[in-house]
């Protein structure tokens, strides 16, 4: 069992009745997804090899959840002034792939049991706010069957991109944010879960390698708890 690292919260254990979850990097390992992409579409645009210590440094900045925001400010800071419709078009290869040819996105592993989503469900309101299109969450999750226990789903199609808290106020509907719990793997979502006043934990494996920095982020945006996976929540909850 992993070790969960919690923030004090008070006495007791906070009962959320709305839980809203995060895609990438909470539900889905998108290493070499959407990252993996990410590094190819920065090599082709620039002829540069970049490291993945570059690529944690660019993807920790506000704004960068979104793949390519990242990878139109990264290219242009190298030297090759790139468009963010310019940096979409330069991924799109990568992700869904070419001439008959599978993309990265062939290769995303989900992370949480549809059984423990459907458990969660059983008391608790669940919804999504992710930073995907709608095209690319309903390729991983139309037929997932944990996807029917959410009932709301915020793509980058239906709200302002993270860090607006567009989205969460959406879901929430105007109800108390206090009831809701956000969980998020990037800066983006902290702030946005700040922004709504929506209480905040944060997904951060220890072997991730901007761990410390991260993890410090997360800390002074006021986040909850730090949890390796989000199926730790199940333990958070009990």
């Amino acid at each position: 069992m992993s070790k969960i690292r919690r923030k004090s919260v008070g006495k007791g254990k906070l009962d959320p009745k709305i839980l809203i979850f995060d895609v990438d990097g909470v539900l889905v390992d998108v290493r070499e997804t959407y990252w993996r992409s990410g590094m190819q579409t920065i090599h082709k645009l620039t002829g540069k090899r970049p490291t993945w210590a570059e690529f944690h440094e660019w993807k920790r900045m506000p704004g960068n959840n979104d793949d390519w925001m990242m990878v139109s400010r990264w290219a242009s800071a190298l030297g090759v002034p790139t468009t963010y419709d310019e940096a979409r078009i330069a991924f799109t290869p990568f992700y869904w792939g070419t001439d008959g040819k599978p993309g990265n996105v062939a290769k995303e592993k989900l992370l949480v049991d549809p059984k423990l989503i459907q458990r969660w469900a059983t008391n608790r309101e669940l919804n999504l706010f992710t930073g995907r299109t709608r095209q690319e969450f309903t390729w991983t999750f139309d037929k997932w069957p944990a996807v029917r226990s959410f009932r709301t789903i915020i793509t980058m199609d239906d709200a302002a991109k993270k860090p607006s808290a567009e989205g969460l106020r959406i879901i929430l509907a105007g109800r108390d944010p206090k009831m809701a719990l956000y969980l998020g793997d990037n800066i983006d979502d902290a702030l946005a879960a700040k922004a709504a006043r929506v209480p905040f934990i944060g997904i951060l494996p220890k072997k991730e390698f901007d761990y410390r920095q991260r993890a410090k982020r997360f800390r002074e945006l006021g986040a909850l708890a730090l949890f390796e996976r989000a199926r730790d929540l199940d333990h958070w909850l009990a």
